[in-house]
């Protein structure tokens, strides 16, 4: 009996993990390439003004902040990766072994995305603020459906016992 391995958590994580892998990988190496025009980018501007205007960082910390959050977006882009790697060999799917994974890039993602949600509302960058937004929903999205899916029901076969063993006695209890 040919059952289907793919859970809707697995085929949301797969198509999430092609749409962060690309985005943060470029993001990443710009602020590796270069820190404080990486960190000027669209999707980190609002990280960038927030360190600068309210907790005024100079530009050294700027930097070191910055190789930091291209620490974490890596992080992240390696777990899904690990993740994608995972879900190609079935019995791996099948068991759920690749949720763990998921799960790592799932929390630190939706971390760094709340994170850089709440300085872009408190510096007012609307664009960055519905990138961060949008993103955080896609990963607690499908966090939520990891936490209420039901695990596989594999078919187990059931194992007959055999029945009890006669006692024999080496006397007769009658004697």
């Amino acid at each position: 009996m040919a059952t289907n391995s793919w859970r809707i958590s697995t085929v949301n994580g797969a198509l999430l993990a092609l749409y962060f892998i690309p985005a943060w990988t470029l993001v990443a190496f710009r602020i590796m390439v270069s820190p404080v025009h990486g960190l000027y980018d669209l999707p980190n501007v609002s990280v960038a003004i927030f360190l600068s205007d309210h907790l005024h960082f100079a530009a050294m910390n700027t930097v070191r902040f910055a190789w930091l959050l291209a620490l974490g977006k890596i992080t992240v882009v390696a777990f899904f990766a690990v993740f994608l790697i995972m879900t190609t060999r079935a019995s791996i799917r099948k068991t759920g072994g690749c949720d763990e994974a998921l799960a790592m890039a799932l929390g630190i993602g939706c971390l760094i995305t709340f994170a850089s949600m709440v300085m872009a509302s408190q510096t007012g960058e609307i664009a960055a603020l519905r990138l961060h937004a949008t993103e955080l929903l896609m990963l607690l999205g499908n966090a939520v459906l990891m936490a209420v899916e039901p695990p596989f029901q594999r078919e187990v076969p059931v194992r007959e016992w055999p029945p009890q063993p006669e006692v024999v006695y080496p006397f007769s209890p009658s004697s």
